[in-house]
């Protein structure tokens, strides 16, 4: 359905949210999202102690509470009829449309092979992520994610002789990365609220503010690794191992 629209349509239907969310901030007092962000708040600490009855019951309490908060946002109910009309439509033109078969050259072959490669991570809102603790073979990370924390460790792995790459965009919780010696570091983060510790260099007031460290020897040596991560709120560790 969404494959289908022209990207100028998506960002339209992007930007009219984007709008509908800041008048309900301006007008209404920030309307559903402060209980929002409170149920969801709770809900992770639930989630946290899902091991013991009281977070249990702290998770599903206010995960029922966060849904109702999201739902009674302008924005949501917005994407949510636009969802319910991009369907209609696109039913309605499955049913009135032929196939066709596409009309190619005959000295054109499209018989390239791409090989699909299972990532190291799959993006999750509420949970942790971590390496395995024994060996792996490395791929490349770029994940998303909402509340959690995410541990990378490169001593399990082996980097291989080119620039490995590591890209995280987070919402809340810490971000630890675990180098080798042997590896050159890029680190390019930015947060909003939260601590900074990238091996000796420490910054523990970084409020709204974007940091960019390299080791002395990263633009001519291999192997090194680009970590490219951005918090809302939370701390980012990167250390030797």
């Amino acid at each position: 359905m969404f494959k289908k629209l022209k990207t100028d349509t998506l960002n339209w239907i992007v930007i009219i949210g984007v709008i509908l969310l800041i008048f309900e901030i301006i007008f209404h007092f920030g309307g559903a999202i402060i209980p929002a962000l409170f149920s969801a708040l709770f809900a992770y600490i639930g989630w946290k102690n899902f091991q013991h009855l009281w977070g249990k019951v702290l998770f599903w309490i206010f995960l029922v509470f966060f849904v109702f908060s999201i739902l009674n946002l302008w924005a949501v109910r917005f994407l949510i009829v636009v969802v319910i009309v991009l369907w209609l439509k696109d039913y309605y033109e499955s049913k009135n449309s032929k196939h066709l078969e596409p009309n190619l050259p005959h000295n054109v072959i499209n018989d390239e092979k791409v090989i699909k490669v299972k990532p190291l991570f799959e993006n999750t809102f509420f949970d942790d992520l971590q390496t395995e603790d024994t060996a792996y073979q490395w791929r490349d990370v770029n994940i998303h994610g909402a509340f959690g924390d995410r541990v990378i460790d490169l001593s399990n792995t082996v980097i291989p002789n080119e620039t490995a790459v590591i890209s995280i965009r987070h919402l809340v919780g810490n971000i630890e990365i675990y180098v080798p010696y042997e590896v050159e570091v890029s680190i390019h983060h930015s947060s909003v609220f939260g601590r900074a510790y990238i091996f000796d260099e420490k910054d523990t007031n970084l409020i709204n503010k974007s940091l960019l460290y390299q080791t002395e020897n990263y633009d001519t040596t291999y192997p090194r690794v680009k970590i490219i991560t951005s918090l809302f709120s939370g701390d980012i560790e990167v250390k030797r191992i």
